[in-house]
C-alpha cells in the first residue's frame, strides 16, 4: 500500500510533533525505516527519534510525559500498568513493532565448559540447558561461584524467555544462577570483560559477540517460542485518549513502514538504514545476515537458515495477541513479578487494545483476524485464521519443549 498524501485524506492531527523512544537494537527497524523513508512525514508527523541507553530510560520518560511514544518490550506496557518496579501509569500498545530477534548467547569459556562435558550438546535443535544443569552441579559440587546471566530489563521478554529455558532443565534461575540487568548495548563489552558468563538480549548484540570471536549463540528466542511479539508501540492511555487520530496516523505509518522492510528486497537496505549512528552504528553487514534469515551461531560455522528470526508485518505479526500478552503475564506471575490474584484477562483487555488495531486496518484497506486470542503453540507449520476478509495465512507458534497455551 503506497503512502503517498496519507495525510490529505485523515481526520486532522491534533499533534504533529512527536518525540518516540527507542533502543538501538535491530528491531527498532519500523521507527528507523518509517522516519528515513518519509512514512511519517507522509502522515502528517514530523517526528525526533530519540536514542535511549535504556529500557528504564524509556519507561520512565514516556511514564512523566517526556515522550509522545516509545518502542517498548511487549511485557512493558503490562509492568508500567501494573506499576511494577517504577511509577504506576497505564500505558497502552496498540501495534506490535516486531517479532522474535533475540537469543541467549554464551561467553566462548562457558561454551568451552560445556563441550568438555559433552561435545555435541548443541548439536540438535533448539538446544536444550540439559548439559548447563550438568555443569551447574559440578560447580556446585567444586565450590565455585554461580554462573551469571544479563537480561535486558527486570520484566523482560528476555528475562522470562531466558527463566522458561533454564527451568525446563530444572535450573532455578533464581537459586542456580545469577540474573542481572545491562542495557542491550553493553552486553558484548560485559562479556569480554568476563563479568557475565552469557546473555539474552536482541540483535545486533548476539551476532556482534559472534563475529568478535567472544561468544557463541545457542538458541534463538524464535526457537524459544516461534513468532512472539518481542517489541510493541507503547503510550500512555492519556496520550491515546488526547489525541486519538494523532494515534492513528503514527500506527499507520509504522505499518506501512512495516510492510516494505518485510518485502526481502528491502531488507538489505533496511540493514545500512539501521548502521547508522543515529541508529545502532553497528556494521551493516552484522545487522543483514539475521535480517535477512541467516543466522550464525559460531564465529567458525557457515550461517544458518532462519527466515522468520525477524518478522514485522507477516503472518499477523504487527497484531497484538491477547494469547501471547497472556503467556507473559503467566510468566511474571510464575516467578513473582505479578500476584496471582490479578486477573489477567482484565489487564490484557486494558492494555493491548486490538480493537484500536482493527480500526486502524480498516481504514488502510487491510485484513486483520477475527479473534484476538489462539492456542500458543499448537502449531507446527503455517495454517489459516477466520478474518475480516476470509482468511489469513499464519505461520508457527511453536514452544521449543512443546507446550500448549490455551488462555481462552
Amino acid at each position: 500500500m503506497s503512502g503517498k498524501n496519507k495525510s490529505s485524506s485523515q481526520q486532522p492531527l491534533e499533534k504533529t510533533e512527536l518525540n518516540i523512544g527507542f533502543v538501538p537494537l535491530t528491531d527498532s527497524a519500523c521507527l528507523a525505516v518509517a522516519k528515513e523513508k518519509g512514512f511519517f512525514s507522509q502522515y502528517g508527523l514530523n517526528v525526533n527519534l530519540s536514542k535511549e541507553p535504556s529500557w528504564a530510560n524509556i519507561r520512565d520518560k514516556l511514564a512523566y510525559g517526556m515522550l509522545d511514544a516509545a518502542q517498548m518490550l511487549a511485557t512493558m506496557p503490562i509492568a508500567s500498568s501494573l506499576g511494577i518496579g517504577g511509577v504506576r501509569k497505564q500505558t497502552v500498545t496498540a501495534l506490535v513493532l516486531g517479532v522474535n530477534g533475540n537469543a541467549i548467547t554464551l561467553s566462548s569459556d562457558l561454551y568451552k565448559q560445556l563441550q568438555d562435558i559433552n561435545p555435541d550438546f548443541d548439536k540438535q535443535r533448539p538446544v536444550s540447558a540439559e548439559t548447563l544443569k550438568q555443569l551447574i552441579e559440578i560447580r556446585k559440587q567444586q565450590g565455585k561461584a554461580v554462573l551469571s546471566f544479563a537480561h535486558v530489563f527486570p520484566y523482560s521478554t528476555h528475562n522470562y524467555f531466558l527463566r522458561y529455558w533454564l527451568a525446563s532443565a530444572a535450573i532455578d534461575p533464581d537459586r542456580d544462577v545469577n540474573l542481572c540487568v545491562i542495557p542491550p548495548q553493553q552486553m558484548v563489552e560485559n562479556l569480554q570483560a568476563n563479568s557475565i558468563d552469557g546473555f539474552c538480549a536482541g540483535e545486533p548484540w548476539n551476532q556482534f559477540a559472534i563475529n568478535a570471536g567472544i561468544g557463541h549463540a545457542l538458541i534463538s528466542s524464535y526457537e524459544i517460542w516461534n513468532n512472539a511479539a518481542e517489541k510493541v508501540l507503547g503510550v500512555n492511555q492519556e496520550w491515546a485518549l488526547q489525541y486519538p487520530n494523532t494515534h492513528k496516523a503514527l500506527m499507520k505509518a509504522l505499518i506501512e513502514a512495516a510492510q516494505w522492510i518485510d518485502k526481502k528486497e528491502n531488507r538489505l537496505e533496511t540493514a545500512v538504514i539501521l548502521a547508522a549512528e543515529a541508529y545502532t552504528n553497528v556494521a551493516s553487514e552484522i545487522i543483514a545476515a539475521p535480517l535477512g534469515g541467516e543466522y550464525k551461531y559460531h564465529a567458525d560455522s557457515m550461517a544458518e537458515k532462519l527466515d522468520d528470526f525477524n518478522l514485522f508485518y507477516q503472518y499477523n505479526a504487527s497484531f497484538p495477541w491477547h494469547s501471547q500478552a497472556a503467556w507473559y503475564m503467566s510468566q511474571m506471575q510464575r516467578w513473582g513479578d505479578v500476584a496471582e490474584s490479578v486477573n489477567i484477562k482484565t489487564v490484557i483487555e486494558a492494555v493491548y487494545w486490538d480493537e484500536l488495531y482493527r480500526q486502524v486496518m480498516t481504514e488502510m484497506g487491510l485484513d486483520w483476524p477475527l479473534s484476538s486470542q489462539k492456542t500458543e503453540g499448537a502449531h507446527t507449520k503455517q495454517w489459516q485464521i477466520d478474518s475480516q476478509q476470509g482468511k489469513q495465512v499464519m505461520s508457527s507458534d511453536l514452544f521449543f519443549d512443546n507446550q500448549i497455551f490455551d488462555f481462552r
